[in-house]
C-alpha cells in the first residue's frame, strides 16, 4: 500500500501536508551592524593608503560622478600635506580629498580651503564620520557661493557588516553642487540665464536618470550645463563623450584625443577591426591643423522634440556603451606600443 495522503483545511482551501511542509519553515536572516571605522583603520594614514587604490577611488568616484585618477598621497602644500591629490579623468580638473575619520571640525574645514587653493582644485571632497550641521550649512553656502569652476563634497563613511561578514564601505553623499544654481548665479551677472545653458542641463539631467537606470556598465559624470557628457575609457590620453549641437541638430558620439596624433594613427590602422566591432563605419578626423582627434558617428536630434527623447537617449546610451567597450580595450593595447 502506498503512504496515505493527509488533507488540512486552511481558511476554506484543502493543502496536502507532504507537499506544503515549507509552510512552517522558518527562514534565517542575519543583522546588519554598524562598524567603527577606527576598529578598520586605527589611524587615518591608513585609510588613506586604502583610499588611494584604484578599485576604492572609483568606488567613492561613482558615488560622486566623477572618475577619479590617482596623482600623489600627501601632497605638499606649503608646510601642510593634504590627503590624496586626483584629478578628473577626460578633463584633467584637479580634485582634493581631506579624510577625518571623527566628527567634523574646524580645522578641517580649514585646510580643505587652503589645500584646494594651494592645487587650485575644482572639487573638494571633505570625507568624515559624522558632520556637525555648522559644518553641512557651511559646504552647502560654499556650493552656492562659487562658480561651476568649484565645487564641494561632503561625505559621511560607514561601514557595514551583516554577522560575522567583512566590514562593507558606504560613501553617503550629504552634500553636493547644485549644477541648477551655479548655472543661474553664473549667468546672472550677464544678465538672463542662458536659455541654451538650462535647456543642455535639463537634457544631461535626465539622460543622466534614465541611464542610471537602464545602462549598469556606463559610469556617469555629473550632469553640467554644457553641449558635452564625457564617459571615461581608463586612460588619461582619451575618453569617449556624448555631444549635442542644437543649431546643427545633430548629436553624436566621439572618441576625443586631446592631444596624441600617434594615438590616433595606431587607432587608425585598427580602423578595419575597430568598425567591425562596433557595427558600423565611423568618421575618422585626425584634425590635422589641431592638437586634438576623435573618432566619431552622428545622427539627427531636435532639443524640442520631447516626443523622441527616450530615443534619443537610447542612441546615444547604445552607441557610447559600445564605444566605451571596444575602444578602451584598443586604446590601451595602443599605449602599450608607443
Amino acid at each position: 500500500m502506498g503512504r496515505s495522503i493527509r488533507w488540512r483545511r486552511v481558511r476554506g482551501v484543502r493543502l496536502n501536508i507532504l507537499n506544503y511542509k515549507f509552510l512552517y519553515m522558518t527562514i534565517d536572516l542575519g543583522n546588519i551592524i554598524k562598524t567603527d571605522l577606527r576598529r578598520v583603520w586605527p589611524f587615518e594614514p591608513e585609510f588613506t593608503r586604502w583610499l588611494a587604490e584604484t578599485d576604492n577611488l572609483a568606488a567613492l568616484g561613482e558615488e560622486l560622478g566623477l572618475d577619479l585618477l590617482l596623482i600623489q598621497t600627501e601632497a605638499n602644500v606649503g608646510d601642510f600635506n593634504v590627503d590624496i591629490l586626483v584629478e578628473e579623468e577626460g578633463t584633467g580638473i584637479k580634485a582634493i580629498i581631506e579624510n577625518q575619520l571623527e566628527t567634523t571640525d574646524h580645522d578641517h574645514l580649514g585646510k580643505l580651503i587652503t589645500y584646494a587653493s594651494g592645487h587650485g582644485a575644482g572639487y573638494i571632497i571633505w570625507i568624515f564620520k559624522e558632520v556637525r550641521e555648522e559644518h553641512r550649512q557651511a559646504i552647502d553656502w560654499l556650493n552656492e557661493h562659487t562658480t561651476d569652476e568649484v565645487n564641494f563634497f561632503a561625505v559621511k563613511l560607514e561601514l557595514w557588516q551583516i554577522g560575522d561578514s567583512k566590514p562593507a564601505p558606504k560613501f553617503d553623499v550629504i552634500c553636493r553642487p547644485n549644477e541648477w544654481a551655479k548655472t543661474i548665479k553664473n549667468a546672472s551677472g550677464r544678465g538672463e540665464p542662458s536659455e541654451g545653458n538650462l535647456r543642455q542641463l535639463e537634457f544631461w539631467t535626465a539622460l543622466h536618470e534614465y541611464g542610471v537606470e537602464h545602462y549598469k556598465d556606463i559610469r556617469f559624470q555629473s550632469p553640467r550645463a554644457q553641449a558635452y557628457m564625457d564617459v571615461s575609457i581608463g586612460s588619461s590620453k582619451a575618453h569617449v563623450t556624448m555631444v549635442i549641437r542644437s543649431q546643427k541638430k545633430i548629436m553624436s558620439c566621439e572618441l576625443f584625443i586631446s592631444n596624441n596624433k600617434p594615438l590616433f594613427d595606431g587607432l587608425l590602422e585598427r580602423k578595419t577591426a575597430i568598425e567591425k566591432e562596433i557595427g558600423m563605419e565611423l568618421d575618422w578626423q585626425r584634425l590635422e591643423h589641431a592638437k586634438a582627434a576623435r573618432v566619431i558617428i552622428s545622427h539627427e536630434f531636435s532639443m524640442e522634440d520631447l516626443d523622441r527623447r527616450i530615443d534619443y537617449f537610447n542612441w546615444l546610451l547604445k552607441n557610447i556603451s559600445s564605444f566605451k567597450r571596444v575602444f578602451a580595450r584598443h586604446v590601451k593595447e595602443v599605449e602599450q606600443s608607443l
